[in-house]
């Protein structure tokens, strides 16, 4: 059986991975990553279908994409808000 100090440093290593994850999860970066893939799938799938302007067109998905991810994050705070919650984490 493992000692308490090996068990509490897998839980340290544990919790700073998982801290890792939420900021990358919440990250503008990401945000962008996901809003790229999006534009490029929108591009090819109106280019295949031969839509003249796909470059143009293939904004809106991704511009819709990167408001409902800042309106989610309003979203959760009045939420949290509501229920009488504390949004600092």
């Amino acid at each position: 059986m493992p000692s308490i100090d090996e068990r509490l440093e897998a839980i340290e290593k544990r919790n700073a991975r998982v801290e890792e994850d939420k900021l990358w999860e919440i990250s503008l970066t990401r945000r962008l990553v996901v809003a790229a893939l999006i534009y490029a799938v929108a591009f090819v799938f109106l280019w295949l279908t031969g839509e003249g302007r796909a470059g143009l067109l293939a904004i809106w998905p991704a511009l819709g994409y990167l408001l409902s991810t800042l309106s989610l994050t309003f979203g959760r705070n009045l939420w949290q808000k509501t229920r009488g919650m504390n949004d600092k984490h």
